[in-house]
C-alpha cells in the first residue's frame, strides 16, 4: 500500500493564489482590452450595462470596476489605467458629463447657457437641468461640476436673470466684427429675441441705473451706453439716426466700390474709403444686411436693388 507523499502547506498555498491571481489578472486584461476597443470606437467609456463587446460582457465589467473602486478594492495602476481610457466612477458624474455634452451643443448653437427651462438639445432636458444646478447648494457637493460648466460659460449662472444674460450673448456674438452694432435695430431678432429693442431698452436713464456694475460693464465693451436723458423718450419708438446714416454710408461706399471696379461682389474683409476720410467695412455691411433684409424698408431694398443686388429685389 503507498502512501501519498505529504504536501507543504506553503507550496500549495503559493500554487494556488498564483493560479487564482493569474486567471484574475487575464481576466481583467481582457475587460481592459475591451474597454480601451470601446472608448477608441465610441470616443467615450460610458458602457451602457447590458453592452457586450463581441461576446464579452463588457457593460458588466464595467460595472464590477466602479463597485470595486468605490469599495476601495482597486489599486492605484489600475485606477489610473482606467482614467486614461476616461472611466468615470459616479454614475452621477457619468450623467452629468451626458448632459454637459448637450450643454457645449446648445451653448455652440445660442452662445450662452443661460437656456430656457424649456430649451432641449442632443434630446435631453438641457434648459431643466442647467436650471436646476443654477438652484442654491445645488453643487455643494460638487465644485467640479461648476468647473466644467464655467469652462464652457463663464456666465453659466449669472447675478442678473438668464434672460438678461441669453439677449446679452446674442448681442455680443452680433457684434464680434467691429462697426456691425449700428445695424442692431429695433426688430431685428436672434433665436426669437428681438435684441435691437433690448438694447435700445438698456440704454435707457431709468433701466441702465437699475443694472448691476458687471451688466452695465459688458455691456460698454460691446460700445452700448445709456443715452443722454433728452434723446431717452424717442428711442424706443423709431430708430437712431445713427443707424440711418450706417445705412447710407453704406450705400454711398458700394457706389464708389461699383463705380470703380463694374462690380458689387465684395470681398468680407474690404474696407471702401469715402471722400469724406471716413472707411466703411463694406463687405461687412453687405453681410449683415443681407442677413437682416425681413426688416429693411421698401425704400432701402430699392435702393440696394437699383444697384444690382439680386437679393435685394428678390
Amino acid at each position: 500500500m503507498r502512501f501519498a507523499a505529504p504536501r507543504d502547506p506553503v507550496m500549495v498555498a503559493d500554487w494556488v493564489s498564483f493560479n487564482v491571481i493569474d486567471v484574475e489578472k487575464q481576466d481583467w486584461a481582457r475587460g481592459w482590452a475591451s474597454l480601451k476597443k470601446f472608448t477608441e470606437r465610441e470616443l467615450h467609456a460610458r458602457v451602457p450595462y447590458g453592452h457586450k463587446e463581441g461576446p464579452y460582457p463588457l457593460g458588466q465589467w464595467v460595472a464590477e470596476q466602479r463597485r470595486a473602486y468605490g469599495a476601495g478594492q482597486m489599486t492605484g495602476v489600475r485606477a489610473r489605467r482606467l482614467e486614461k481610457l476616461g472611466m468615470v466612477w459616479s454614475l452621477a458624474d457619468e450623467r452629468f458629463q451626458e448632459n454637459l455634452e448637450a450643454a457645449k451643443a446648445y451653448y455652440d448653437e445660442h452662445w450662452a447657457l443661460c437656456a430656457p427651462r424649456s430649451a432641449t438639445m442632443l434630446d435631453r432636458p438641457v434648459g431643466q437641468w442647467l436650471s436646476n444646478l443654477r438652484r442654491p447648494g445645488a453643487l455643494a457637493d460638487h465644485p467640479e461640476w461648476e468647473t466644467a460648466l464655467k469652462a464652457v460659460d463663464e456666465n453659466w449662472n449669472p447675478e442678473w436673470p438668464a434672460e438678461w444674460q441669453r439677449n446679452y450673448a446674442a448681442v455680443r456674438e452680433m457684434t464680434a466684427e467691429e462697426s456691425v452694432l449700428v445695424y442692431v435695430e429695433p426688430g431685428v431678432t436672434v433665436h426669437g429675441m428681438d435684441i435691437g429693442r433690448w438694447t435700445a431698452k438698456q440704454r435707457q436713464p431709468t433701466v441702465w441705473r437699475a443694472l448691476t456694475d458687471g451688466q452695465r460693464e459688458r455691456l460698454v465693451q460691446l460700445g452700448i451706453t445709456p443715452l443722454p436723458p433728452a434723446l431717452a423718450p424717442e428711442t424706443l419708438a423709431a430708430p437712431s439716426t445713427a443707424a440711418v446714416s450706417a445705412f447710407e454710408k453704406g450705400v454711398a461706399a458700394l457706389v464708389q466700390y461699383k463705380a470703380r471696379t463694374g462690380s458689387v461682389t465684395v470681398p468680407r474683409g474690404h474696407v471702401e474709403r469715402l471722400e469724406d476720410g471716413s472707411e466703411v467695412k463694406l463687405g461687412v455691411f453687405l453681410s449683415n444686411t443681407k442677413t437682416r433684409r425681413a426688416k429693411l424698408t421698401v425704400d432701402k431694398l430699392a435702393a440696394l436693388a437699383g444697384l444690382g443686388l439680386e437679393w435685394a429685389a428678390a
